[in-house]
């Protein structure tokens, strides 16, 4: 299309735009350039679950960030003539700016600027459905936002119904901003104490059944799992933060009742003052009894997100609860063939497959957690009998604390249960 086209239809057309977005990372030191296009995937997953389209990715290999525009000056002026050729409406990049960068970054390009902690705090107001979730994300944004007002920004427009760059605004218009956000900041917070205090009545009166949170990386499947182990209609979609408010339900498993909560997702980068904000839904997981991590083994960085998840359960201190670790899609991933097939597969074959040896797996996690994992596809239910099973087990153990003789008498053998499909 060109760019006279789209002009006009911007002008004519009635259908809302889709906005278009250019991705900016950095290619740090030790880190390869197939990293960083993984890290940019992700990057344009996050944008599409805003609503826009990324268009175009720049990667620049530096030591360290630039102290005044990110990227150093030559590709900032590549960035500057492909958004002014295409007419892309934002730049987005997957570090966080600090004020002085998003200020003179907005200042060359002329469009909006995000950055990937906006970005994020953006996905969580979009898709925050409750009064605490949006309070929550709220509060966070505008703590976000009140160093980084400048006189060309654009994204307290949205709150205001405007879509254009602010012209003309002095710094006594700053001044007033910073002001209406700090008081904003003070009545968001008075609203979610009273919001978390009915919480806290809320969560006392759970007291006496064994509470287990389903955690994991984004988009990992823990709403089709829930949807799976409750037969609630629970929202599930392949979209980044499909879950912001946390969601609890009741499951009884062999005469045994039980509270499973659905968290938010983990991501790598996760804004900080999104993580403090967002209280209730880390009590939810700070309160749980029995943690089940759900991880999608068939990304090719389901490691690292098995990383970034304990590294946040540590941040808030509870990575010391009994855990249940759950590869799910796994109908997504080849198994690892037999000797027999192996032999009639060349060495390219094999390792373009990119064959997961499930025993391994276990065997390494079982030692690491404890617990054995489990195996499953939440998408059809595939093994769902084993997390089950190990559910009971690890419930049970809870159970009988708060009543020393419910079910005193009774065992479940998991070993019956190793070898299912």
């Amino acid at each position: 299309m060109s760019k006279y086209s789209r002009k006009l239809k911007k002008l004519y057309d009635t259908a809302p735009v889709e906005e278009t977005a250019v991705l900016v990372g950095l290619i740090h030191q030790n880190q390869s350039e197939q990293q960083a296009q993984e890290y940019l995937d992700e990057l344009a997953f996050l944008t599409e679950t805003l609503g826009a389209r990324a268009v175009y990715r720049f990667t620049q290999r530096m030591e360290r960030p630039d102290v005044r525009t990110f990227v150093g000056s030559g590709k900032l002026e590549e960035i500057q003539a492909y958004v002014k050729h295409f007419e892309v409406d934002m730049v987005i990049f997957d570090d966080d700016l600090s004020a002085s960068q998003m200020r003179n970054l907005e200042n060359e390009l002329k469009v909006k600027v995000y950055d990937r902690s906006l970005l994020i705090l953006d996905i969580f107001l979009k898709r925050a459905q409750t009064a605490q979730a949006k309070t929550q994300v709220e509060l966070a944004r505008y703590q976000y936002l009140l160093p980084r007002l400048t006189r060309m920004w654009t994204h307290l427009e949205r709150q205001r119904g405007g879509t254009a760059t602010r012209g003309g605004a002095g710094e006594k218009e700053i001044e007033t901003d910073k002001r209406d956000i700090r008081n904003q900041i003070t009545l968001l917070k008075d609203k979610l104490k009273k919001i978390e205090k009915q919480g806290e009545t809320q969560r006392k009166g759970r007291k006496g059944i064994v509470r287990v949170a389903l955690v994991g990386y984004t988009n990992v499947g823990k709403s089709t799992l829930m949807r799976l182990m409750t037969k609630a209609d629970v929202l599930a979609e392949d979209k980044l933060f499909a879950t912001v408010d946390a969601t609890v339900r009741k499951v009884v498993l062999e005469n045994i009742p039980f509270l499973l909560s659905d968290t938010v997702g983990f991501i790598r980068k996760l804004p900080t003052h999104l993580i403090e904000s967002f209280k209730s839904t880390l009590d939810e997981i700070r309160e749980a009894d029995i943690l089940v991590h759900v991880v999608d083994i068939s990304h090719p960085n389901f490691e690292d997100h098995i990383n970034v998840v304990n590294q946040t359960l540590t941040e808030i201190g509870v990575s010391n609860k009994p855990t249940i670790l759950v590869f799910n899609k796994i109908d997504l991933v080849p198994k690892m063939p037999s000797e027999e097939e192996l032999l009639h597969m060349t060495e390219h074959e094999i390792e373009e497959a990119n064959f997961l040896d499930f025993d391994k797996l276990e065997e390494s996690y079982t030692k690491k957690m404890g617990i054995p994992p489990v195996f499953m596809a939440a998408e059809d239910g595939t093994n769902i009998e084993k997390l089950r099973y190990s559910l009971v087990d690890e419930v049970k153990k809870h159970h009988i604390k708060i009543y020393p003789n419910y079910l005193e008498d009774e065992t479940i053998d998991l070993s019956q249960f190793r070898d299912m499909e």
